[in-house]
């Protein structure tokens, strides 16, 4: 991995890319057929049943087209349904199947232990430190995108 650059966008693209393949391989070691944006909608329903596809594109960062694709994955798997809402007949609601319930709270432990391992190199206190400056760059991000 080249990393002399000073870039925030590039190094950003390549933790990403990291941290897509420790998931990956994870997930796969474990037996689970997951991506982390799969999980990353799953894990979003469980906290907010009942939102479409909008929202849920919105709760995970993602664009419609994505989501959609990312949905109908993850339905095509039993991990989620969709229901016709009652407050509008035209609307499909998202919410998790027992399948998916299931699945979140298997593949949730391995989640959190792997979360150290996308970023090799930092010690503890340097771990929190990148913590809290992501969530700030990212809340500073969210407050402008909401302009």
């Amino acid at each position: 991995m080249y990393m002399s650059s000073k870039m925030p966008g590039h190094l950003i693209r390549r933790l990403h890319q990291y941290s897509t393949q420790v998931f990956l391989q994870r997930a796969r070691e474990a037996g689970f057929d997951l991506t982390p944006v799969q999980f990353a909608a799953l894990d979003a329903l469980r906290d907010r049943p009942g939102t479409d596809q909008a929202g849920l594109a919105e709760a995970i960062g993602k664009d419609r087209a994505t989501i959609g694709a990312v949905v109908d994955r993850l339905e095509q798997k039993n991990l989620l349904k969709r229901d016709v809402s009652t407050s509008d007949r035209r609307a499909r609601v998202l919410s998790l199947t027992d399948r998916g319930e299931t699945l979140l709270s298997e593949v949730l432990p391995l989640v959190e232990r792997l979360q150290k391992e996308i970023l090799p190199g930092l010690d503890d206190a340097e771990y929190e430190q990148f913590i809290a400056l992501a969530a700030k760059a990212a809340a500073a991000a969210r407050a402008l995108d909401e302009q």
